[in-house]
């Protein structure tokens, strides 16, 4: 049976738990490998974070242990913690290269960073979708990490607080730009993607019992193509406009026009057909999707 996580409320016990020097900020800390190594008596060991943790490799290549998977780097990369997820100390020492970055949030409790910081998808993505950079990509996140270095040993004053909240949101603002690009590079994997995608939803619109396996949800979608919710609804986003629950509706109103072709069947059928218990819901989505009933679509398919 394994063990229960080891649970850390706070920056400061996990510093210490580790060996690591004590935060200069309680509720930040920047870990630089170089200078420091962490103790690896709990190797092997899972830890329940309540903080974030950004985790900046510059040279590692192989496997890192976040979770229950692996991050993949190829020359270095990003890889993103939030809280209440879980990671696990190496046994590897290589592994513990370049910076780890923890953050508190109450750092920005009083910051509208606190509202923002939820749309930074990638914190919610799963252990293979780390953020590879390019070596310019990587100059750039080094030098926001050296400044908020240079301002965790600066005296604090009226303005530090504020000073390192603009830092860390500015180091999200480029991870978030290169993500995007990393969505764009990576076309051929993403478009393969989407074609699984497509073919997971016409095949589920083609099952016979859709009225007890209901609507495919996007959900439904990330597990069989094994990637994260919000990576999936990111992906899309960016490359198609559209998010997993649109792109649900495009491939349910295109089987219904194909299925309303079809004289012998009525509406109520073809909604029912498609995994809807109510009709009437079928015929307001399609109506909202299309600018047309059901009854009036069919009708300019047989105008007389």
């Amino acid at each position: 049976m394994q063990a229960q996580p080891v649970v850390f409320d706070n920056i400061s016990a996990l510093m210490e738990r580790v060996g690591l020097p004590s935060p200069l900020h309680p509720l930040v800390t920047l870990v630089n490998y170089d200078e420091n190594k962490p103790c690896l008596a709990d190797a092997g060991s899972q830890y329940l974070l309540h903080f974030y943790k950004i985790a900046f490799k510059l040279r590692f290549n192989g496997k890192a242990r976040y979770g229950p998977g692996s991050y993949d780097f190829h020359d270095g990369g990003l890889a993103f913690v939030g809280p209440n997820q879980i990671v696990e100390l190496s046994y590897d020492l290589e592994e513990h290269e370049g910076y780890a970055l923890y953050f508190h949030p109450d750092l920005f409790f009083k910051h509208s960073l606190a509202s923002r910081i939820h749309g930074y998808g990638f914190f919610s993505y799963s252990v293979q979708e780390a953020l590879f950079l390019s070596e310019k990509e990587k100059y750039v996140i080094q030098s926001v990490f050296e400044s908020i270095a240079t301002e965790l040993k600066t005296q604090t004053d009226n303005f530090s607080l504020n000073v390192l909240v603009s830092q860390i949101e500015l180091l999200l603002h480029h991870c978030n730009r290169f993500y995007n690009r990393q969505f764009l590079t990576r076309n051929v994997m993403h478009h393969d993607l989407i074609d699984q995608m497509n073919a997971f939803l016409m095949e589920r619109f083609e099952r016979k019992d859709a009225l007890v396996s209901g609507l495919p949800t996007p959900q439904e979608i990330a597990e069989r193509l094994k990637v994260s919710q919000r990576y999936l609804s990111d992906m899309l986003k960016s490359l198609t406009g559209m998010t997993a629950q649109q792109h649900i509706h495009l491939k349910m109103i295109e089987k219904a026009k194909e299925m309303f072709g079809s004289d012998s069947l009525t509406t109520a059928d073809v909604a029912y057909a498609l995994g809807f218990e109510h009709p009437q819901s079928f015929n307001k989505l399609f109506k909202q999707k299309t600018g047309l009933s059901p009854a009036a679509f069919r009708k300019l398919l047989n105008p007389n």
